[in-house]
């Protein structure tokens, strides 16, 4: 062979066994043809992959955007295994999507017959609270608190109520006085509470013995009586002077005096209203008529809170689902905080779900509870984040450690779709309800989602797969169908 030949002896060698090897066994590689490409264009290439799901059991809240699966979230059914705690925060600007989330969330757990949900109904208009229409639906009348209908004979909430403990009394007292002054309690005014406290106890147990299940119920009344004219021997009993337990209760005879003759009267003044069915499947709180933004609305918020705590949750196997609408009166008060972090703990044990809806994470993290508002996120272990604005997206994936990808999504997100992070399993979940739901789920509501807005920017069609399933969770008709 020539010495200036293409080819060396090596390589027809190369050549020639190849081709007997062919000949004799088949083609034994497949050969491609290289190809220049971009990145962007080279990821389809790879078969699509999807990050795994939270499993099959429980309630379907839409569908995955990437990857199309139907997502289903039930903190019963994960708690213990995916969740270290059932508790679920949701954040979000107005008109995105959080109240309908929040009302297809009840209705499709509903579905469920050892399922209970308790929501306190913060917003409302023409004279009715949001959740009006779905408990009419479900055959149930709200608990309405309004200070002008509790004169009337309407609903009160005794704080003094023989069914939560002395010590969760005299909690509930301290905390409703430490909202309305903004302060703690000192020791001298806390010393007057609790001898005025245990003075009513004392009176209340008499009488009880006395006239049995026809006694009355002490009430805040006799406490304020109490402050202003204290027992002598409590006072003998620390070697003070009785007019100086007096002046240490003054104060606080006034700040309970607002619940019993000032603008909240009427609505924890008087033993609690016969007939509140608390075995109802959802009892709704209404709260429309308080002016969000005064005092009152946490101040109510700690009573019905503790109030629920010793007459709502049993160890009964019944799991519970705790919902509250404007709940930064909760978070943002270091002492009504206090008072929920500690009723998440106990309810933990018992299958409560406490569900938080606030607009933004700044309302809470950077208020007077920091710290307390910092404990109850952490015990929020689902995390849902709608659209929000970039700088308040940033600000909420540093506080909650969303990935850097989820951050920058936020802001971009369209009605109906949001962030899920359940315990670091991060997706982009797209909520869907049905034809059956809309008229439950979008009323019209003054300054925020109308029902026409609503329809045009939210899909009401379920996803190919969860249809079935979807229609069947939400055909509701009266209490009957979720008994």
């Amino acid at each position: 062979m020539p010495s200036n030949s293409r080819y060396s002896s090596g390589d027809i060698l190369t050549q020639v066994t190849e081709a007997f090897t062919g000949l004799v066994f088949g083609k034994v590689e497949t050969q491609r043809i290289p190809v220049r490409t971009s990145t962007n264009q080279a990821q389809a290439v790879y078969l699509p992959t999807a990050a795994p799901g939270l499993g099959d059991s429980g309630v379907i809240i839409g569908r995955e955007v990437y990857s199309g699966k139907g997502y289903i979230y039930d903190p019963f059914q994960l708690y213990g295994q995916q969740l270290p705690a059932p508790h679920w925060l949701v954040l979000g600007e107005s008109g995105n999507g959080k109240s309908a989330l929040e009302k297809t969330y009840v209705l499709r757990q509903l579905r469920f017959r050892d399922r209970q949900v308790v929501v306190l109904d913060a917003q409302g208009e023409d004279g009715v609270g949001e959740w009006a229409l779905i408990a009419e639906q479900l055959g149930i009348t709200p608990i309405r608190l309004d200070p002008m209908s509790a004169l009337n004979d309407g609903i009160r909430l005794n704080p003094l109520d023989p069914a939560i403990t002395q010590t969760g009394q005299l909690a509930l007292l301290r905390t409703i006085i430490e909202v309305a002054t903004g302060n703690s309690l000192d020791e001298r005014s806390g010393f007057a509470l609790k001898v005025a406290h245990a003075s009513v106890v004392e009176w209340g147990e008499q009488a009880a013995a006395k006239e049995g299940a026809q006694g009355r119920q002490p009430v805040l009344t006799d406490i304020v009586e109490q402050l202003r004219h204290p027992e002598p021997a409590a006072a003998e009993a620390m070697n003070v002077d009785v007019e100086d337990v007096r002046a240490w209760g003054l104060d606080v005879a006034l700040v309970l005096d607002r619940l019993v003759d000032g603008d909240l009267r009427g609505m924890f003044d008087g033993p609690t209203t016969i007939g509140i069915d608390l075995d109802s499947p959802l009892i709704v709180f209404d709260l429309s008529h308080i002016d969000r933004n005064s005092i009152a609305m946490p101040i109510l918020m700690a009573i019905v809170g503790v109030w629920l705590e010793h007459t709502w949750i049993r160890p009964d196997r019944i799991k519970r689902i705790f919902l509250v609408e404007e709940a930064w009166h909760i978070i943002n008060s270091p002492f009504v905080a206090q008072l929920f972090q500690r009723l998440l703990k106990f309810g933990r044990r018992l299958g409560l779900s406490f569900v938080a809806v606030v607009h933004h994470l700044s309302d809470v993290v950077d208020g007077a509870a920091a710290r307390e508002a910092s404990a109850i996120l952490k015990m929020a272990s689902t995390r849902t984040i709608y659209a929000q604005k970039t700088d308040e997206a940033r600000a909420t994936g540093k506080v909650l450690g969303l990935p850097r990808w989820a951050q920058e999504i936020i802001p971009t997100l369209t009605p109906g779709i949001a962030v899920w992070d359940v315990n670091g399993n991060v997706q982009v979940v797209k909520h869907l309800i049905t034809e059956a739901e809309r008229p439950l789920v979008f009323t019209d509501r003054a300054m925020t989602e109308s029902s026409a807005d609503m329809d045009q920017r939210l899909e009401l069609e379920p996803a190919d797969g969860v249809n079935d399933e979807l229609t069947a969770g939400a055909s509701f008709t009266k209490r009957s169908t979720v008994a």
